[in-house]
């Protein structure tokens, strides 16, 4: 199976007055097509620097970040843009929602820069939202649902343009630990069905239910465990 994605000797470096700080010091990293990953590291780590390169948010210092064949540690800030709605879907801990409209439109959001025909986009919104379970929650806003139909109203909008990664950033954090496990089981079903997941997180338990557990510390990966062989 190829590799979606290949990070080398990946840098990132902030100056803070005099000093530089390393948040990345050297990456290597390969991430597999349908692999199922969790990011770990203590605060200062790098893992929130690193999901922000690998999210397209931010840009390395040096090194290579290559997504799809692409070498997006070379694009400009439009160019991400691009990349960012068509290969990335993003899963907050916040859940990130616009509170005045429902979850249809909440979840047809990424369409909107795709040229889809209205119909089209509310099709595939509701597609998504079956697909999470909440098929009967169309048309409610989001202080209409609980935290964990909120994070599945989510998923299910970093799911609507079919991406290349799901990207969930410490997706259980606002939720209670009965709630987390079935969004968890929710992303392993994900993972079942073919989509490469990269989850950063700071709990054991959480990263438990991932193939692959990459563990960074001071900027360098510090281990890289798989439960299953790749």
């Amino acid at each position: 199976m190829g590799n979606l994605i290949e990070i080398r000797n990946l840098v990132k470096v902030y100056e803070m007055g005099a000093e530089e700080l390393f948040a990345l010091d050297g990456i290597d990293l390969d991430i597999k097509k349908n692999e199922y990953i969790a990011i770990m590291g203590p605060s200062g780590s790098g893992k929130s620097t690193l999901m922000n390169i690998i999210g397209c948010l931010d840009t390395p210092t040096s090194g290579d970040y290559i997504l799809n064949d692409k070498n997006v540690s070379e694009m400009d800030d439009d160019e991400l843009a691009g990349i960012r709605n068509k290969e990335i879907g993003f899963v907050f801990q916040t859940f990130n929602l616009l509170p005045r409209i429902d979850a249809l439109h909440n979840v047809e959001l990424p369409l909107i820069y795709s040229g889809l025909h209205y119909q089209d986009r509310v099709q595939k919104a509701e597609e998504a939202l079956v697909n999470v379970g909440l098929g009967d929650r169309l048309k409610h806003k989001p202080n209409e649902l609980s935290g964990g139909q909120r994070q599945r109203v989510a998923v299910a909008r970093a799911l609507v343009n079919n991406p290349s990664i799901i990207l969930a950033d410490e997706p259980t954090g606002n939720l209670d630990s009965k709630t987390g496990e079935e969004i968890m089981a929710l992303f392993s079903d994900l993972s079942s069905n073919g989509n490469t997941i990269i989850l950063v997180t700071h709990e054991e338990d959480i990263a438990k239910h991932a193939q692959r557990t990459v563990k960074l510390r001071d900027g360098r990966i510090e281990s890289d465990y798989s439960k299953v062989k790749l």
